[in-house]
């Protein structure tokens, strides 16, 4: 065998070095069209490889690389309230997949579901599987032979004591199922490692919002959380609007060494208010009547 130096020698990349700068650079268009794809910036949200689902928030889609959810893909949905936020969250994206006669398999959720509930949320629960998993090597177990399979347009399964390596090598087998796969965990998971591309923490917002951070995606870092409208379906019918802005009907915050403001107020004047001592003190009060000076006894002369 020749030595390295002679291989180095009769190699085409042996000659003058040529800078950096003069090198020719491809453009994106002479690109072959799944090399361009596969490509993305590091400061730029990821290009559509595989088909994405829209997940129903415009919010959201604009900050999801393509989107909407990916498929041949897995995503982690992380929330303190286990079996209660996803389904507000992954509600408008299931209610597309059981609209195309698609099937929407769940398995172990930690609560049964309300098939009452499901069905104002647009879940049809003939397109609907329950695997009824009880221990973590059943359901992790279920995942993978469906995720194999590739049954149902969307695969929902909570596993909350999953490891990295098990996330890692569900993520590979997701590669092969066209319809998004969905992994619920709680929200300490956070703190760990995951191979999931796109992981979420859902919170509980105000007026009934939903507060969504992007802790991992295929792109630069999202700070700001996202704030998504999500009145639950059973109660859209019955709140009235007052009702479904509940942060609107607070007391404003006290002034500084002020009394608390109440949000109206009329020209009527204030009604008295009965003395700290007495017995019938209303505990409701927001103003109480200042304590009038004693009289002062002038002496006769």
């Amino acid at each position: 065998m020749p030595p390295a130096t002679a291989l180095l020698a009769d190699t085409p990349s042996a000659g003058p070095s040529v800078p950096c700068a003069s090198r020719p650079v491809f453009a994106a268009g002479a690109l072959p069209a799944a090399v361009s794809a596969a490509l993305w910036r590091g400061d730029q949200l990821g290009a559509p490889v595989v088909t994405v689902h829209p997940s129903g928030f415009h919010a959201l889609d604009a900050e999801l690389p393509g989107g909407g959810w990916p498929g041949h893909s897995l995503t982690e949905i992380l929330s303190p309230q286990s079996s209660t936020l996803e389904w507000r969250l992954l509600g408008p994206a299931l209610q597309r997949v059981c609209a195309a006669a698609r099937t929407v398999v769940v398995v172990g959720p930690p609560r049964t579901p309300h098939l009452p509930g499901l069905r104002l949320a647009g879940l049809d629960e003939r397109h609907l599987v329950w695997v009824q998993a009880e221990t973590p090597a059943e359901r992790l177990w279920s995942a993978e032979q469906l995720v194999k399979a590739n049954a149902g347009g969307a695969l929902l399964v909570w596993l909350p004591q999953v490891r990295p390596e098990q996330v890692r090598r569900l993520q590979v087998l997701a590669a092969g199922h066209a319809g998004p796969v969905f992994v619920c965990r709680p929200s300490t998971a956070a703190q760990e490692s995951s191979a999931a591309p796109l992981r979420l923490l859902a919170r509980v917002g105000a007026d009934w919002a939903l507060q969504v951070d992007l802790l991992k995606r295929k792109g630069p870092p999202l700070v700001n959380t996202l704030h998504l409208p999500s009145v639950p379906a059973g109660l859209q019918a019955i709140l009235t609007p007052r009702l479904q802005r509940p942060s609107a009907l607070r007391l404003r915050p006290p002034a500084s060494g002020g009394a608390p403001a109440v949000a109206q107020t009329t020209n009527r004047a204030p009604a008295p208010v009965a003395s700290p001592n007495a017995s019938a003190q209303a505990d409701h009060a927001l103003v109480r009547a200042a304590a009038a000076p004693p009289r002062r006894r002038v002496p006769f002369h």
